[in-house]
């Protein structure tokens, strides 16, 4: 019998910085946690001198595993931007130290989103994004790391990526409300990929297309049709990590949010 998927949080979604967020997933009862490089108008860097160690001897006292690293400071530069550009330098530079970071936390995967500046809107988007994820999958196996890239793709295109980046190391990072938003079908999308995808599993809802204070599967996401697609599939997640946003601070969400979350594992 496999073991059950672990609960986690999502950092760049809770109040407070990394430290706040370790303390914070200790004292809710979740398992572990993904945390943001940081960076300009993303929060303190998660790489700056002594950060690491201190934040290992915290998820230790607290219990809490680091499960992912990722780099939103990617959305504001532009994965694909154009190579040999100044942009196309800083994005390898954020890429490799998202990697080092995962792997100095002894997290098993690093992410990378493609929203913003970074959304791949057309094919040569697409074929440039594929390169340098691509590089990053090598990057990351030689840190015996797994690379996720999280988007908004349609079934096709999402296949295309995978087709395209080409390496054993590479998969993609489902998000239940992310194929909504995109006015994309997440059970088709799972029925497309989901050999493809990554061990972990974010969950969010909203309702419009924006997440804001709806309860996990009160909104309009297909949060329970996704997650019976994966059961369907076969595919057992390592870690179902929540990502709506608590930065309100209103914990009485969050807790709710983690006892639904709980529900779907015991059941």
């Amino acid at each position: 019998m496999t073991s059950a998927p672990l609960l986690g949080l999502a950092g760049w979604r809770l109040p407070g910085d990394h430290f706040d967020a370790v303390e914070l997933a200790g004292r809710t009862g979740a398992d572990g946690l993904q945390l943001d490089l940081g960076g300009p108008g993303r929060g303190p860097r998660l790489d700056a001198p002594g950060t690491v160690d201190r934040l290992l001897e915290a998820c230790a006292r607290h219990g809490v595993r680091p499960l992912a690293v990722t780099g939103n400071t990617l959305n504001d530069i532009g994965l694909h931007a154009p190579p040999d550009g100044q942009d196309a330098r800083r994005v390898r530079h954020v890429l490799i130290r998202v990697l080092d970071t995962a792997h100095a936390l002894g997290a098993p995967l690093a992410f990378v989103p493609s929203f913003r500046r970074s959304a791949v809107t057309d094919r040569a988007e697409l074929a440039r994004t594929a390169t340098v994820l691509a590089w990053a999958t090598a990057e990351a196996r030689a840190r015996g790391l797994l690379l996720a890239n999280e988007n908004d793709l349609d079934p096709p295109r999402a296949r295309r990526l995978v087709e395209q980046v080409a390496a054993d190391g590479f998969r993609l990072l489902l998000d239940t409300y992310n194929p909504r938003v995109a006015g994309v079908d997440a059970v088709a999308l799972i029925e497309a990929v989901h050999p493809w995808l990554a061990p972990h599993v974010h969950l969010k809802d909203g309702t419009d297309g924006v997440v804001a204070r709806d309860l996990l599967g009160d909104g309009d996401g297909p949060v329970r049709e996704a997650l019976a697609a994966l059961t369907a599939h076969g595919f057992e997640p390592e870690a179902l990590v929540l990502e709506n946003d608590y930065r309100d601070s209103d914990l009485h969400r969050l807790t709710l949010d983690l006892e639904r979350a709980r529900t779907h594992l015991r059941s």
